[in-house]
């Protein structure tokens, strides 16, 4: 028996049949590559189906299917994703800008910190194509705390 603390693995969305042929696919895949380092996972990908994005590990991915109605989304939801420095965070976001210039509807909105005290949240959020936002954020810890700290309230 396992006693490993379960960890969050994927996130699927349903979108038109028509955002997964094989052109629509390509600009997704080159978005999301140039962008956040997400490659296919083509044994599992379907044309006008399914798009599995792996997102650096075989057992992280974006999965993306084909629906009569698909998902949509009020502009505040979203997924969150770490990067390590805010020089990561940065540099994330000059290759959103970048990709911007190649691929119509993107959406780069609210470069953000947030102060807590004991954490400093630095975030951006960054959309293309998809029903969910991609919030990208960095944890800068005070000393003496990080991500397995429990400060009092």
């Amino acid at each position: 028996m396992s006693t490993a603390v379960p960890q969050f693995n994927h996130v699927a969305m349903s979108v038109p049949a028509e955002d997964l042929d094989a052109a629509s696919r390509s600009d997704l895949l080159a978005f999301y590559s140039d962008v956040f380092g997400w490659t296919e996972m083509p044994m599992m990908s379907r044309d006008g189906e399914l798009l599995v994005m792996r997102v650096h590990r075989n057992d992280q991915f974006v999965f993306l299917q084909a629906a009569e109605e698909p998902m949509r989304c009020p502009n505040g939801d979203h997924v969150g994703i770490a990067v390590g420095s805010v020089e990561e965070l940065e540099s994330t976001i000059a290759r959103a800008r970048e990709a911007s210039k190649r691929h119509a509807d993107v959406e780069i909105r609210a470069e953000k910190t947030q102060d807590f005290g004991v954490l400093k949240l630095h975030a951006c959020y960054i959309r293309y194509r998809l029903p969910l936002t991609f919030e990208v954020q960095c944890f800068d810890w005070a000393p003496g705390f990080d991500a397995d700290s429990l400060p009092e309230s």
